[in-house]
C-alpha cells in the first residue's frame, strides 16, 4: 500500500488551485472539468482540492476548512531549500503569517503559514542525513 491522495474539501477549488500556484510555487497536475476536483504536482503523492459539497456525495459530513477557525489537526508539509523564501513568497501571496522560519534542534528550518481555506502549511527544509 502506498499514499496516493491527500485530499481536502474546500469551498471554492478554483480558488484554491490559484492560491497554491502563486502562493506556493506548486503546479496543476489535473484539474477535473467541472471545476470540481483538482491535484497540485506535488511529487509522488498528489495534494488534491475537491469542492466540499462532495462529502453529502459520498454520505458523510465532514468540519468545513474555513481562515477565522483554528486549524484543522493537520497540516501538509512542503519541503524546500529556500524556507525563508517560500515564506515570504507565501505571505506576499496572501497566506496568513503563523510561524516565521526557525532553526530546529535537529537542524531543520521550519516556518508556518496558513492558506486561504485556514489549512495549515509547514514550510520546511529537507531533513539532513
Amino acid at each position: 500500500m502506498k499514499l496516493g491522495y491527500i485530499i481536502f474539501y474546500v469551498p471554492d477549488v478554483s480558488a484554491t488551485v490559484a492560491f497554491y500556484e502563486k502562493a506556493l510555487g506548486l503546479a496543476r497536475r489535473f484539474v477535473h472539468e467541472s471545476g470540481t476536483y483538482a491535484e497540485m504536482e506535488t511529487g509522488a503523492t498528489a495534494l488534491a482540492f475537491v469542492e466540499e459539497g462532495a462529502a453529502k456525495e459520498h454520505g458523510f459530513t465532514v468540519r468545513h476548512l474555513r481562515p477565522k477557525d483554528d486549524p484543522a489537526a493537520v497540516e501538509v508539509a512542503l519541503v524546500t531549500s529556500d524556507v525563508a523564501g517560500a515564506y515570504t513568497r507565501a505571505v506576499d501571496a496572501g497566506a496568513e503569517a503563523t510561524q516565521p522560519p526557525k532553526q530546529k534542534p535537529w537542524g531543520q528550518t521550519v516556518a508556518y503559514v496558513r492558506d486561504l481555506n485556514g489549512v495549515l502549511v509547514e514550510l520546511c527544509s529537507p531533513m539532513e542525513g
